[in-house]
C-alpha cells in the first residue's frame, strides 16, 4: 500500500493539483505561483523515488 501512495504522490502533485494551483498573483521567489508548484515537483518526485528504490533494494538482497 505504502508503494501505491508513494507512486500516486507525484502524480496528484503534478496533474491532479494543476486545476486548484492554476494561478499567477501570488509571486514567490519571483515566479508565478504556477511555475512554483511545477517547480516544486522535481524534489517531491526525487524523494519518492528514492523511497521507492530503497525498499526495492532491500527487497531483491542485491548489494
Amino acid at each position: 500500500m505504502v508503494r501505491v501512495i508513494l507512486t500516486v504522490i507525484p502524480f496528484v502533485w503534478t496533474i491532479g493539483m494543476l486545476p486548484f494551483v492554476n494561478t499567477v498573483k501570488p509571486i514567490v521567489f519571483g515566479l508565478p505561483f504556477l511555475a512554483f508548484w511545477l517547480c516544486c515537483t522535481i524534489p517531491i518526485s526525487f524523494i519518492c523515488l528514492s523511497i521507492l528504490y530503497k525498499m526495492d533494494e532491500g527487497k531483491n538482497g542485491h548489494e
